[in-house]
């Protein structure tokens, strides 16, 4: 009986958005319009060189050595030289290809969570160019960003290493080979989350009318990017702490694109889900009082 309640429970969501695709198919084929045309525009032409370029950096010698060399400075997280590398890879190319290389790490259970944790970043391409830039038409807003996003993770993390045992001393890449159709269906898997999800948060703005900034705060933990473009009308003493905890906790869509490489992984979902939300509180509040600092 109780398997069969929660059954239905995890099945009533889904058919409430069928219904409300069904009475409305116009206005939510629009959402999902949209969000492919977010993908397309902004997402694929950042993502995808790096999916594919980084796939095959992790397989070469080169990739290999560097671990070994940076192995010293990753213990300060507890995680392997392949695991710093794979969170600078991370840093520079954004989501979710950090997620996509740790999940290609032979690590143990605990390691590769803290390897997921610290990789799980932005980059300085959506922060500086996409949100600084493009909607709040200020650069050094988006270098503001990049700075509490990276300081709210690289912290978390950093406690995440008390009583955990050493790191591994040889990881090695999983046998997955880097090659473009292996880059070309993780990109399309971002791209349908994205459509999928821009739907579903019109879905609940509809459901839930929270005000102007309650529905973006709504709209923000369902899809990072469209959070942002809504927060961006607000005065920079609110929007800069949203937009640092949208895109450090990175809202349901970023979650589940991870999650979509991380879970089979072996990495649970609530406590990295407990870890994001962390994170992104954190990035939240540094921001705040940065912005407080310098009069903004």
């Amino acid at each position: 009986m109780q398997k069969a309640f929660k059954a239905a429970l995890c099945a009533l969501p889904v058919c409430l958005a069928m219904a409300l695709f069904l009475i409305s198919p116009a206005r939510y084929i629009g959402s999902v319009r949209q969000g492919i045309s977010l993908w397309a525009v902004n997402v694929l032409p950042a993502v995808f060189p790096f999916l594919f370029l980084t796939s095959v950096l992790t397989e070469t010698r080169a990739f290999a050595g560097f671990s070994r060399r940076l192995s010293p400075a990753a213990k300060l997280f507890r995680v392997s030289g392949a695991g710093g590398s794979v969170a600078i890879l991370a840093a520079v190319s954004g989501y979710p290809v950090g997620a996509r290389m740790t999940a290609g790490l032979k690590l143990p259970r605990g390691e590769l969570f803290r390897t997921a944790a610290l990789s799980s970043t932005s980059g300085p391409v959506f922060l500086v160019g996409t949100v600084g830039s493009a909607m709040f038409g200020r650069p050094a807003y988006g270098w503001l960003l990049l700075l509490c996003h990276f300081l709210a993770v690289w912290t978390v993390c950093f406690f995440l290493r008390i009583g955990a045992p050493k790191p591994s001393s040889l990881p090695l890449p999983r046998g997955e080979r880097g090659d473009m159709t292996s880059a070309v269906l993780s990109v399309l898997c971002v791209g349908g989350s994205i459509a999928l999800f821009s739907a579903f948060g019109q879905m609940l703005s509809d459901l839930l009318p929270l005000g102007e900034t309650g529905g973006t705060v709504l709209r923000g933990l369902v899809e990072m990017t469209t959070g942002c473009g809504l927060a961006a009308g607000y005065a920079p003493s609110l929007a800069l702490p949203l937009c640092a905890f949208f895109v450090t906790f990175g809202g349901a869509c970023v979650l589940f694109q991870q999650l979509l490489f991380l879970a089979p992984a072996g990495v649970k979902p609530l406590p990295f889900l407990a870890v994001k939300f962390v994170q992104g509180m954190l990035a939240g509040a540094l921001c705040l009082g940065l912005c407080y600092a310098l009069g903004l």
